[in-house]
């Protein structure tokens, strides 16, 4: 079954959360790099699905005027507690921020991003918003529902 196709809509853009909006190619490496550092030794589809979550709490910010988790993909990506290869003390931080399109899995990453920001990318998620890997269990996803399991990865579309 495929899921519906993220597309950008027109309008007015949710105000950006910071002093700017990230531009194309800055949200692009910003989201590979969440996909190589969150979804590394999973397939291509659980790849696309992360970035799906990514670009779903965008269009989120962006129909609400706004939202907690930020209004553009890097501050999406880079918001402190959300996606974990992000924090300081990480354990591939360093690898995350010197991986360059020589790896295979960044670059597959990288199309991955590139068909998000572009608005080229089915949702495989049914619209989530969380996710965390099989297994965990974290005190958010108390009485949720799964709507995806992608490889190693359970995805949510219940939470606020």
């Amino acid at each position: 079954m495929r899921g519906r196709v993220l597309k950008p809509e027109p309008g007015p853009a949710a105000p950006p959360r910071g002093p700017s909006a990230d531009t194309p190619g800055q949200a692009i490496d910003t989201l590979a790099r969440t996909l190589w550092g969150e979804a590394r030794g999973e397939s291509v589809r659980a790849m696309e699905a992360v970035a799906a979550v990514v670009m779903n709490r965008v269009g989120w910010a962006r129909d609400h005027g706004g939202w907690w988790w930020g209004n553009d993909v890097v501050a999406v990506c880079r918001l402190p507690g959300q996606f974990p290869c992000w924090d300081p003390d990480a354990p591939g931080r360093l690898g995350l921020l010197s991986v360059t399109a020589a790896d295979p899995v960044f670059a597959a990453a990288r199309r991955i991003a590139r068909r998000a920001v572009a608005g080229l990318l089915d949702d495989p998620t049914g619209g989530a918003t969380h996710l965390h890997r099989a297994g965990e269990n974290p005190q958010w996803a108390q009485g949720r529902s799964v709507c995806a399991e992608i490889g190693g990865i359970q995805f949510y579309n219940d939470v606020e």
